[in-house]
């Protein structure tokens, strides 16, 4: 049996197709693709770990952000919703949106990882993050460990820092994660 050609759309297509779907999809390269939905244990970690950067963050020039703001890295064109986002300073948006719902520049991007998207988030969608002009840290939180990863841009490239107990120093924005109140109140069990 043949199987239907899919068919590529825009960026700009993209944005306007999102801006009236009830569900999130992420676009590379032509094609969209429906995000996964969450677990209550991954939503929990995310709004953990959302909660101390915004109240380390508070009266500071930076801003927080959840899965709903789409980010796009300009160089390889991956258009995504990390599931925490921290901006500095005024947000950008991709010249290539009209609609001004596409930032370009995050400073940190957290992803709560989970058995049906851990190995693309560790592999190429880390990847394509690395690939951001200003994102100085990348933070994986694991969904069955109390675990944090930590990918700091570095001169010579980009190095890792696992964390399992106390606290993973965010130094790109000078706050702190604690490793026990990311992983507070599971939801499941």
């Amino acid at each position: 049996m043949a199987q239907a050609a899919r068919q590529r759309i825009s960026f700009e297509e993209y944005v306007r197709i999102e801006a009236m779907s009830a569900i999130r999809h992420e676009w590379l390269d032509g094609s969209a693709w429906a995000k996964a939905g969450g677990t209550p244990d991954h939503a929990a970690v995310a709004v953990n770990v959302s909660t101390q950067l915004s109240t380390q963050l508070r009266g500071r020039p930076c801003c927080v952000y959840g899965s709903d703001l789409r980010v796009r890295v300009r160089a390889t064109g991956l258009a995504t919703y990390p599931d925490v986002t921290v901006i500095c300073g005024k947000v950008q948006f991709d010249p290539q949106d009209s609609s001004r719902t596409t930032a370009v520049n995050p400073r940190l991007v957290v992803e709560v990882l989970s058995p049906s998207t851990e190995a693309y988030d560790r592999g190429e969608k880390l990847e394509h993050y690395k690939k951001v002009s200003g994102l100085e840290e990348i933070v994986l939180v694991a969904h069955d460990a109390r675990r944090v990863e930590v990918w700091r841009r570095h001169k010579a490239g980009w190095r890792c820092t696992r964390v399992d107990t106390g606290v993973a120093e965010l130094v790109s924005v000078g706050c702190e994660l604690s490793i026990a109140e990311t992983h507070r109140d599971p939801l499941a069990g």
